[in-house]
């Protein structure tokens, strides 16, 4: 594929800016001052934590929603809704499950009004293209994943799109459909076998994203912007084991982890009551630092190296990696991931002492789980029902972001035994054992007898 940039990107923003507003009419941005320019003859890859905005700038750039500030350009012209030299590729498979595979690709060219002959011939050429002869009359649930989802490439293609947008296509298969389908695109496009002239990648992988682009973007969170690129530089097909290779792929995870300095309480004194918390559980993290306190690591690891002993996806890590820092456990400078002495002391214990210093780092650095606890200790009956709590995150984030907070606080804060939660009810409390010694402090037992008399 040519690398020759024109005049004229394929796609240029200039300042972009996304809010949500929820039913409460809070308004949330997702993206503010996104810059980024898609030059014909290159693959670029966009790589950013969940909820950054990576999937809603997709969307954007397909004309599917539009920006709220910002410019927005194809070719020099202004994006005001979908166009047709732009086509775009979903995590989800999204196939009609009642059309065969001819009529699902065929389905964008009849909104387009091609005749039945075209259609139909330019479809079949697609499918033959994307590995998928024979296989024309088959039905959705007859395909396997891999297949679903060359079916949607193919009906991308078939448009014969200048810009390819991919939202995650690969994700949602196992690592060895994965790897085929990529190489499989990678070898159209070296060969110039389809019309594109450009495609964006958003992905969650670190070595998906260095093994296909010539520019790997990182996205930063709350609001979603541009933060740092990288070039790749390397010629394809990519040796994802040498020496130049591994190189680009721990520099991005250094750039990734960049804003994870000093870890412990320092850090967490800038954290608010909205603070999104990662969405992970103690246990995955109580395992992890098992792993890093271990050989080969002894305490500390290379993140690449980490990943690839684990085989966890890189989003699940950097969630993992989050909670650690910001609950003072573990550090992350250069591209390694350290114990702290805490994390080292966590490692040591046994389960009890687990959870007291689990609930002592809990109570120190996440704001969330200290006002949870300090509105029950301060109830007369030391309880409090969920919705007072949600309401206050809703003012900081979404409805759904909110929900998912406060569930990761409660799972964390039942862990530490600093509250408890009534799943039916959807009211949380002290745990069982204070709420007793705080009764018989306040002369409950007396209460208690004067009862069973």
């Amino acid at each position: 594929m040519n690398q020759t940039a024109t005049t004229t990107a394929l796609l240029d923003l200039k300042g972009v800016r996304k809010t949500f507003r929820t039913p409460e009419r809070h308004e949330r941005t997702v993206l503010e001052g996104v810059d980024f320019k898609l030059e014909e003859g290159e693959i670029v890859a966009l790589l950013g934590k969940s909820g950054s905005g990576k999937s809603t700038l997709l969307r954007i750039m397909a004309g599917l929603i539009p920006a709220n500030g910002g410019e927005l350009s194809y070719r020099g012209r202004a994006i005001t809704g979908p166009a047709r030299g732009i086509a775009m590729v979903f995590q989800s498979f999204a196939l009609f499950p009642w059309l065969t595979v001819q009529e699902n690709v065929e389905l964008g060219l009849e909104a387009a009004g091609v005749g039945t002959a075209e259609r139909e011939q330019r479809a079949a050429d697609a499918i033959e293209l994307i590995g998928l002869g024979g296989f024309e009359s088959a039905y959705p649930k007859e395909l396997s994943g891999g297949m679903r989802q060359r079916v949607g490439f193919a009906r991308a293609l078939v448009m014969r799109p200048d810009v390819l947008l991919l939202d995650e296509p690969f994700s949602a298969l196992d690592v060895l459909t994965s790897e085929t389908l990529r190489e499989d695109l990678l070898e159209l496009w070296d060969e110039s076998r389809i019309p594109t002239k450009g495609i964006l990648l958003v992905s969650h992988n670190i070595e998906e994203a260095v093994s296909m682009a010539d520019r790997v973007l990182v996205f930063s969170s709350d609001p979603g912007r541009v933060r740092a690129e990288i070039r790749v530089g390397l010629p394809r097909p990519r040796d994802t084991e040498s020496a130049a290779f591994r190189q680009i792929v721990d520099e991005v995870y250094t750039l990734m982890t960049a804003h994870v300095r000093g870890g412990g309480a320092g850090a967490a004194e800038q954290l608010t009551l909205g603070y999104r918390l990662p969405d992970t559980i103690p246990g995955k993290m109580a395992g992890l630092l098992e792993t890093i306190a271990e050989p080969p690591f002894n305490g500390r690891a290379d993140l690449p190296q980490l990943a690839e002993e684990t085989e966890l996806e890189d989003d699940t890590l950097f969630h993992l990696f989050e909670g650690l820092r910001v609950l003072g456990l573990a550090r992350i400078a250069a591209g390694d991931i350290f114990l702290t002495a805490a994390g080292q002391s966590f490692v040591e214990a046994e389960d009890a002492q687990r959870k007291e210093l689990f609930a002592e780092h809990l109570l120190k650095n996440i704001p969330l789980a200290a006002h949870i606890r300090r509105v029950l200790d301060e109830r007369k009956d030391h309880r409090a029902p969920e919705n007072r709590f949600l309401q206050e995150l809703e003012d900081y984030l979404t409805d759904d972001e909110a929900e998912r907070v406060l569930e990761t606080a409660i799972t964390w804060g039942r862990y530490a035994e600093i509250f408890d939660y009534d799943y039916n009810s959807g009211v949380l409390m002290l745990p069982e054992e204070e709420e007793e010694e705080l009764a018989e402090a306040s002369g409950g037992g007396e209460d208690d007898s004067d009862v069973q008399e």
